[in-house]
């Protein structure tokens, strides 16, 4: 995928693209399904299919008091946005000059000019331009004008719930990472380098993984069964969001115990997956009760995990039985 940053970058523009428009924090279902339309569009149209999103989000330029932390930084996005096969992303700087275009102005300037859209794919809610005063409306009016197509793909709902990011937001604030990952199609993960703690894990408790302070979103302050990647190996572990109470108040912290793991990693990168709430952050009497109670959450995730692994393998087997069998069977969810 071709990453370019400014529109003046685009020497070479392309002879004709499909694109869409949109902040994609999170990259969820939604996005997903409306990215991959813009792909197998462009392959219809043999055109390149592109999306152009901004950097930084347009709230933290317009209205910083209102501005939400992110669910996926940047380089994650860009990292999501590729793996759907999208061949150019157009990183554009949200400036207020940016922020002043006019719905018409955004459109001749940055679709009609310099990315040659034969065909613009966008949600039932798209709004652009100055003061969001653009709608699907006026773009369907605009897309008659310049000569282009335009799909409006309906609302995804997933189990009767729309999927967005501010309702993603919303479940990862109530500890509910489990639902958040349903709607994002994967589960919340955040990463970043590995840093070295305040020393207690390794002396009084069990030793951890500490992540360098993240700003962005994270979940409910607590104890979550996780995921945690390192270079390419995947390991199950339970991972602790929060401030070390028992040791007195703390920055927030992301800290995660591998299961079933020996030796020593102190540098790197790390990236944690959370699958499911086990427990609040607790303030513990001493630090043996702490270690007892971590050890407790370990046995937990170490029967999720287990837990996990057999309802993967019925649903393989159930599968097997109605491909088998040529049945319209499901096996139980």
């Amino acid at each position: 995928m071709r990453v370019i940053r400014d529109l003046d970058e685009l020497r070479e523009p392309p002879a004709s693209s499909v694109v869409t428009v949109g902040n994609f924090d999170g990259v969820h279902l939604a996005h997903q399904q409306l990215l991959r339309g813009v792909v197998e569009r462009a392959r219809h149209l043999r055109a390149v299919g592109a999306a152009v999103t901004f950097e930084p989000h347009p709230t933290r330029v317009i209205a910083p008091e209102r501005a939400p932390k992110l669910l996926t930084p940047l380089e994650r996005k860009i990292r999501l946005i590729e793996s759907l096969g999208i061949e150019l992303l157009v990183v554009l700087p949200f400036t207020r000059e940016l922020s002043c275009l006019s719905p018409p102005e955004f459109v001749r300037q940055v679709l009609t000019k310099r990315l040659h859209a034969a065909a613009v794919e966008v949600g039932p809610n798209f709004r652009f331009g100055h003061r969001q005063a653009g709608d699907v409306a006026l773009l369907r009016e605009l897309a008659r004008q310049e000569g282009f197509g335009l799909d409006v793909l309906p609302t995804v709902e997933m189990r009767g719930e729309r999927v967005s990011s501010s309702r993603i937001r919303e479940l990862l604030s109530e500890g509910r990472v489990h639902a958040a990952g349903r709607l994002l199609g994967r589960p919340f993960s955040v990463e970043g380098p590995i840093v070295t703690g305040i020393g207690v894990g390794q002396k009084q408790t069990v030793p951890t993984l500490n992540l360098a302070p993240y700003e962005e979103q994270l979940p409910k302050r607590g104890v979550y069964v996780t995921h945690t990647k390192l270079g390419g190996a995947i390991y199950e572990s339970a991972t602790n969001v929060g401030h070390k109470p028992t040791f007195g108040e703390h920055r927030l912290t992301v800290e995660s115990y591998l299961l079933n793991f020996s030796g020593e990693i102190d540098s790197g990168e790390m990236e944690v997956g959370f699958l499911h709430r086990l427990r609040d952050e607790v303030k513990f009497p001493s630090p043996a009760a702490l270690k007892a109670q971590i050890q407790r959450d370990a046995r937990r995730s170490v029967k999720f995990f287990r837990l996990l692994k057999l309802f993967r393998q019925r649903q393989i087997e159930g599968v097997t039985r109605t491909v088998g069998h040529r049945t319209t069977a499901t096996p139980e969810t």
